[in-house]
């Protein structure tokens, strides 16, 4: 009880703070599947981020070795047996992620997926993934676009057709790193739209 009482106050003071006191972690995570309990994680990149700017140097990618089943990896992220073997294993993969997520605002597009991976895979391995808050771009765009009456199809919010909207340049290649930097870029400019050159408070991307 004392944890959730903890987390509800650290979740209260994070919406207060301006979005210039914060640090963003944005990541995207590369799955066998959706489903945590059954799928793994293949590999994880995140690029660090102020609301003004991304952190391009913080930029990692890192491959999960003890992936025992690749799936269709191969076709869609280029990642193949090879490729694993110069990874490092899930718990030194997680360890690192929990480590820079903590007290970071943490950013993915379609955020219940991969929270749902972290959480689950931290504790699992003895870990805790502590962020300060979780920030989703997909339902800030989904939020935005039903606000102008928009009509959402079932392929409306993909993290492409959001960055189109916007005019944001398709990435030819796709993987974890260039798919977390195409949603630090989204959300570079949502800030700028939904604060039209004013100061936002972080409950405005929450």
């Amino acid at each position: 009880m004392q944890k959730l009482v903890q987390k509800a106050l650290r979740y209260l003071k994070a919406k207060g703070k301006s979005l210039d006191e914060v640090e963003f972690v944005v990541l995207d995570l590369e799955l066998t599947g959706l489903d945590p309990k059954a799928h793994e994680i293949v590999s994880a990149a995140w690029v660090t981020m102020r609301s003004d700017r991304i952190q391009l140097k913080s930029a990692r990618h890192i491959i999960n070795s003890d992936v025992k089943q690749l799936e269709q990896s191969p076709v869609f992220h280029g990642i193949d047996e090879q490729t694993l073997s110069e990874g490092v294993s899930l718990k030194t993969l997680m360890t690192e992620l929990c480590d820079v997520l903590h007290g970071k605002v943490l950013v993915c597009h379609n955020a219940y997926l991969d929270w749902g991976f972290i959480r689950l895979n931290s504790k699992a391995l003895g870990l805790e993934a502590l962020p300060l808050a979780i920030v989703d771009t997909m339902q800030i765009e989904k939020r935005r676009q039903l606000k102008q009456n928009t009509e959402l199809h079932q392929d409306s919010l993909t993290l492409a057709n959001c960055r189109t909207r916007y005019q944001l340049p398709d990435y030819e290649v796709h993987n974890a790193l260039t798919d977390a930097l195409a949603t630090a870029e989204l959300l570079l400019v949502l800030i700028n739209k939904i604060g039209a050159g004013k100061p936002l408070k972080l409950s405005a991307l929450m």
